[in-house]
């Protein structure tokens, strides 16, 4: 496995990241513990996670997958392990603080009190805000609406309450989530006004299918030296392959909960993965090898975040996304790239 150096910071990072949103829902803790294992033997030493989790979220389990993560932690040293976790938005999710989402300084204190209880560590490496606080288009959708504006905390409240979290030792770096190109640079704008650390990460879905973060994001990571953290690489698994011709295998997520993952159910988006079925077999490689190795193939990448439901998918994932493409591979998906440029959004 691996490593890279998050630019902007000392983490060495595996270039795999175990996701765990499955965890406490799709996936007992006996399950998780089991994946943890397998990955720290493979080397992976980067486990992100956040305080809504697990997916689909709700009142019952939030919270659980950090327990559930905690626990294991709570068994074992630190190490060279680097822990993620991510503060959740405004809205969406009234049973979090009792509605109490909106980003500001004292929320910001408060969830990561929380989760380190939670996670039952000392400090987390990389705390994330899970969607911006203000109006923007997020999962999947492409336009910005400006009737959908709305009140709340300044960006610059939210840096200044990330630096206060870093300056107490409670937190080591920060990142964004889902967040446009304009947000990355009003948190470093206001981070150089302030002379306190600006983020260093974002997380970004990002797939064959997925492409959003290819342009102004793309120049935006450059200049601001920093690196993505791709979640959904397989678009949700439907670029495992196993939903291809219509497919609904049972005990899948798609199959179990109708709403989720709305942005890779489109029509479009199952002709291109076929386009790209088509492309791994011409090349004698498998679905998932192409798209993983497509991921890790891009210069901007911090690392690839994969989650599994099952103990076999992961060790299918963890090897492919090890798959390095060669030139001719790359020109194929180029090719299919020019008819389906970007279908999920």
């Amino acid at each position: 496995m691996k490593h890279r150096t998050l630019p902007g910071t000392t983490l060495d990072v595996s270039e795999v990241c175990l996701g765990t949103m499955t965890w406490g829902e799709q996936n007992t803790e006996a399950d998780a513990h089991a994946q943890l294992d397998y990955a720290i033997d493979q080397g992976v030493n980067f486990i992100d996670t956040a305080e809504m989790y697990p997916v689909p979220p709700n009142a019952t389990t939030q919270g659980r997958t950090e327990t559930i993560l905690g626990r294991w932690l709570s068994r074992r040293p630190r190490g060279n392990l680097v822990i993620a976790t991510k503060v959740a938005g405004p809205g969406r999710r009234d049973w979090i603080r009792g509605g109490r989402t909106d980003v500001t300084r004292g929320t910001i204190a408060e969830a990561i009190e929380t989760s380190l209880a939670r996670l039952q560590i000392d400090y987390i490496d990389l705390y994330q805000i899970h969607w911006p606080q203000r109006n923007v288009p997020m999962f999947g959708a492409t336009e910005f609406d400006p009737t959908k504006e709305r009140g709340g905390p300044a960006i610059r409240e939210q840096v200044e309450g990330m630096a206060a979290m870093i300056a107490t030792g409670k937190i080591r770096h920060y990142g964004l989530s889902n967040e446009t190109a304009w947000g990355v640079c009003e948190f470093h704008r206001a981070a150089r006004a302030l002379g306190v650390p600006g983020p260093v990460t974002i997380q970004n879905s990002y797939s064959l299918v997925s492409r959003g973060v290819d342009n102004d994001l793309a120049e935006t990571l450059f200049r601001e030296t920093m690196s993505l953290l791709a979640y959904s690489p397989l678009a949700g698994g439907v670029l495992s392959g196993k939903y291809l011709g219509g497919a609904q295998p049972p005990r899948s997520r798609f199959t179990l909960f109708d709403g989720l993952g709305v942005r890779f159910r489109k029509p479009i988006v199952h002709e291109a993965t076929a386009a790209f079925a088509d492309v791994a077999q011409r090349r004698g490689i498998s679905l998932p090898q192409l798209a993983l190795g497509y991921v890790r193939s891009r210069w901007f990448l911090g690392a690839l975040i994969i989650g599994a439901t099952t103990l076999q998918q992961l060790e299918e994932d963890i090897a492919a996304a090890q798959f390095e493409l060669d030139a001719g591979t790359l020109s194929e998906i180029a090719a299919v790239h020019v008819r389906y440029p970007n279908p999920a959004g």
